[in-house]
């Protein structure tokens, strides 16, 4: 079970449909341009109309036209359909996609081991500050482990974040192999009685092979001293970049074996259609989505009240 269970936050909605607010006026708008406000005959040039719409949000290709076939049979006998028969087909469907996405097996360490990877620019180092506060303030104990060497900035925002946060650090000079930070902040842990240690990663392209390679080499070192660590490794996808980051994500699980999803700056994009694509096309538990930079800003996902938030009834 992972220790990032779903706990809703006082002003939770707010924050959800804040961060969404341009992609949902954005597709209530277009949606009651194509259907009017009553009852209207649905024809192709509409239904086309609608695919543009779906995937302008980023919603993606499968989704869309699942959609469009849902919406062609709910008209067969009377091609009649109104804009909030409609937004109610859009919901069923996105509803269901979610229900389909299964909890991945995560095996309880101690401590519990949590890797963060993702390419250059996601957010990882601020979404690992806002991890670490999430748990300290369920009380508990969290390392965080500072394995991005590559990047001289790396480690000096993680000491701000952990201090914000509450977290004990383990860092390194710049340079040194993260492999051996990974083991340090293990040992650090337990020594420290730690429940968790969340680690930074260099922001891999996955045309770098070396450093995928380095990224294997971790998380064989993970594994040898804690039986089954990594236990949860959590890929970041920056909403704002679209269908491009399901491209990177399908390298990562290649590699990593992820088995969570962040999606962060929600609030920066008019396409958080994006993380319905996530959920169909990876088939992998959506942890949190990100609104600000704030240590509050990263919110626990709920598929219901994402789908509330996109699309009201």
């Amino acid at each position: 079970m992972s220790i990032f269970q779903y706990q809703k936050r006082k002003g939770y909605f707010t924050r959800l449909k804040e961060a969404l607010q341009v992609t949902k006026d954005d597709l209530s708008h277009r949606i009651d341009q194509v259907m009017g406000t009553g009852s209207s005959g649905i024809t192709e040039t509409q239904l086309e109309t609608l695919e543009e719409i779906l995937i302008g949000c980023d919603i993606g290709v499968k989704t869309t036209l699942e959609i469009l076939e849902r919406t062609r049979k709910a008209t067969s006998d009377q091609r009649f359909l109104t804009s909030f028969q409609l937004r109610r087909t859009l919901r069923d469907c996105l509803l269901e996609i979610f229900s389909k996405v299964g909890e991945s097996e995560v095996e309880r360490g101690q401590p519990h081991v949590v890797l963060v990877v993702g390419v250059n620019g996601v957010g990882k180092t601020t979404t690992i500050g806002k991890l670490a506060h999430y748990l300290s303030a369920q009380n508990q104990e969290v390392l965080i482990c500072a394995s991005d060497t590559f990047r001289a900035a790396a480690v000096d925002q993680l000491d701000i974040w952990a201090q914000r946060s509450g977290a004990d650090i383990v860092k390194q000079t710049q340079g040194a192999d993260p492999a051996a930070v990974l083991y340090d902040a293990i040992i650090a842990a337990r020594a420290r009685s730690k429940d968790v240690v969340i680690t930074d990663t260099a922001g891999r392209l996955h045309s770098k092979i070396n450093l995928m390679k380095e990224l294997e080499k971790m998380i064989r070192v993970a594994s040898r001293e804690i039986d089954g660590a990594p236990h949860e490794t959590l890929l970041i996808l920056d909403a704002t970049t679209g269908q491009n980051g399901l491209v990177q994500a399908r390298h990562f699980l290649e590699v990593a074996g992820v088995n969570g999803i962040i999606i962060t700056k929600l609030d920066g994009t008019a396409k958080g259609g994006i993380v319905v694509a996530v959920a169909r096309e990876l088939g992998i538990p959506i942890r949190f989505v990100g609104v600000g930079e704030g240590l509050e800003d990263m919110l626990p996902f709920s598929p219901e009240e994402f789908v509330d938030s996109l699309i009201p009834e």
